[in-house]
């Protein structure tokens, strides 16, 4: 059979060494000529963010960063930063620190140097968010990509092993929901196959030895793997399912996308015969679903959305929400009815394989 597809792979440079964000950073603002560097970083990374950051000229700093980047914070960073008239952007952190740099782009268009401290995959896409009136909105646009990745293992040592592991499974959903995402290709195939090979292997690494590299290395890998290809294949179901439970309820991103993962898998895979199979080859596994359940078990992962606050009450909310944003592209209808099943299970954590048959 002849391949047909159209594939855009974004540019970017990544670095990647264990031990080497001071001097990685300090090359890449040289070679920017950035003359006023603005460093974003949230108090609980001052510590580490100051000693990455050692051997630049900071102009200055910014640590208002929170979670699902609320449009006021985004507005007072922006501010912030045309007053300093800053020529760089250089985050360093999780997810929500890449996401207020991103909104500060996206107004001033400056160049971002990502210096990532989780799994979360941000620091490699074009997608922005922006929450508002307990509404999560999302976009692309090119000016958001950081120019710059520079990865470093040592930099995740800090990372709680709870927190690495939903973190490492955001990545897993990154992988997955690019299979079937509304630009799926098979370059976006390959790469997230490889993410969830990565993943898998590194993060139960992690777990038997947190203070030891080699795991942590192969999940920034991987979440690197599973951000490109999810970048170019776009958001599937899964996302937005988790995009509305973040930014209309405020659930923790990470864990809610470790915990509502198994459900959309279930509900997709049978209508994703293809997928399905990558999926499970990847993890080694005779069904896609096994693959994953069986590395949740490994991990201690999240299991339940009342474990984070959502409760039964804001189902029907959520899926009036949540309905006009599933793609075309999903491989089984999403109706009302569907909808409240798995967010039903997903609150209380039951089992997956009965959305098989759905």
């Amino acid at each position: 059979m002849s391949l047909t597809f159209d594939h855009v792979t974004l540019g970017q440079r990544v670095l990647f060494g264990t031990g080497k964000a001071a001097a990685n950073l300090a090359a890449e603002a040289a070679r920017l000529g950035a003359q006023r560097v603005m460093v974003i970083a949230s108090d609980r990374e001052t510590e580490m963010a100051r000693t990455v950051a050692a051997d630049i000229e900071v102009a200055l700093w910014h640590h208002d960063v929170i979670m699902h980047v609320p449009i006021e914070v985004a507005e007072k960073a922006r501010a912030t930063a045309a007053a300093a008239d800053i020529d760089l952007l250089v985050c360093i952190g999780g997810g929500s620190t890449t996401g207020l740099a991103k909104a500060i782009a996206m107004t001033s268009r400056l160049p971002i140097v990502a210096v990532p401290t989780t799994y979360a995959g941000s620091e490699a896409t074009n997608v922005w968010g922006l929450t508002e009136a307990s509404r999560k909105t999302t976009g692309v646009d090119d000016a958001v990509l950081p120019v710059t990745v520079i990865y470093d293992a040592a930099l995740t040592l800090s990372l709680p092993v709870d927190m690495s592991v939903a973190s490492g499974l955001n990545g897993v959903a990154h992988c997955i929901d690019s299979m079937w995402g509304p630009r799926m290709d098979p370059i976006n195939a390959a790469l997230g196959s490889e993410g969830i090979r990565a993943l898998s292997s590194g993060l139960p690494l992690i777990t038997a030895d947190p203070s030891g590299t080699e795991g942590r290395e192969q999940a920034l890998y991987g979440a690197y793997l599973a951000a490109v290809a999810f970048a170019s294949a776009g958001s599937g179901l899964h996302h937005k399912i988790c995009h509305v439970l973040g930014g209309t309820f405020n659930l923790p991103h990470a864990q809610t996308h470790a915990t509502v993962l198994p459900y959309v898998l279930a509900f997709n895979a049978p209508a994703a015969p293809d997928a399905e199979a990558r999926i499970a080859a990847a993890f080694g596994t005779i069904d896609a679903l096994t693959g994953l359940q069986e590395l949740r078990k490994r991990l201690d992962a999240p299991t339940a959305l009342a474990d984070y606050g959502f409760t039964a009450d804001g189902i029907a909310e959520a899926v009036a929400i949540i309905l006009p944003a599933v793609p075309a592209s999903n491989p089984r209808p999403a109706t009302p009815e569907i909808l409240t099943r798995l967010l039903q299970a997903a609150l209380t954590g039951g089992d997956p394989r009965a959305l098989l048959d759905l």
